[in-house]
């Protein structure tokens, strides 16, 4: 069973202020590996564009053949779509499901 849950569920800790006030920086979110299509309006986990070794947590913002619009909550203080493009579908990893304070 630990080895399932390892397989389709990931806790990841937020870092930095990009998704704020929807996530605060320390919290743990839980996420599940991509079982569907991603919607508008999802929290997704992607690697970085720029730095596959990191990881971002993105909201989709638009949706079009195939390719999604990122952006965090805190447009002043999130890297995102609007730097570096649109993201394919399949680079999502991961949705978030919700958050556990610190």
């Amino acid at each position: 069973m630990a080895l399932f849950a390892r397989l389709f569920f990931r806790r990841l800790l937020v870092e930095g202020p990009s998704m704020l006030p929807t996530f605060l920086p320390g919290e743990t979110v839980t996420a599940v590996r991509r079982w569907r299509p991603v919607r508008v309006g999802d929290v997704v986990v992607v690697p970085d564009p720029r730095d596959p070794t990191r990881w971002l947590l993105k909201r989709c913002a638009a949706k079009s053949n195939g390719s999604l619009d990122l952006r965090g909550d805190n447009p002043t203080a999130s890297t995102d779509s609007r730097d570096f493009g649109a993201i394919g579908e399949r680079q999502v990893k991961w949705l978030v499901l919700g958050a556990r304070s610190r």
